[in-house]
């Protein structure tokens, strides 16, 4: 491995070990941490897609798409809920701090867009396992569940 890869997997680790602890900090809620993911990954998609059609560059999907998440019930929740209410109780505040975390880390890991995509891919899919497993409009607000050897 070369040291661009070395530096390229530290800086992916240390983005890891500070969003772990910034949502354990912050028992942030599954609905916020899925909403400023969503965010910061449909950005690096639009310049990765731009990247892409500028340089016919391909990349694997497991960068350039969600990746498939398998859930306990494949059925539908049948639960609805009132997007207004849900974004009225969200706290930007503590969405912000999330964002910045991540834009700022990036930006000092020096990752490149692949690499900061495959480093939110999994946190993306972690959050959409557990918004799909949601019974309730109230476990949208119970905090991210991350598993131990995260």
């Amino acid at each position: 491995m070369s040291d661009g890869n070395n530096s390229a997997v530290a800086g992916m680790v240390t983005l890891q070990e500070r969003m772990v602890n910034l949502i354990n900090q912050l028992n942030m809620p599954l609905i916020e941490v899925s909403l400023v993911l969503s965010k910061h990954i449909a950005g690096l998609s639009r310049s990765l897609d731009e990247h892409i059609t500028a340089t016919q560059q391909e990349f694997p999907e497991t960068v350039t798409h969600p990746w498939p998440i398998h859930t306990a019930d494949e059925d539908e929740s049948g639960f609805q809920f009132d997007l207004e209410k849900v974004f009225k109780i969200i706290d930007e505040d503590r969405m912000d701090i999330l964002a910045t975390l991540i834009r700022v880390t990036l930006v000092e890991i020096d990752a490149s867009l692949a690499e900061g995509l495959i480093a939110l891919r999994p946190w993306e899919a972690l959050s959409r396992t557990q918004l799909s497993n949601a019974k309730s409009p109230g476990q949208l607000f119970s905090p991210l569940e991350i598993p131990e050897e995260w």
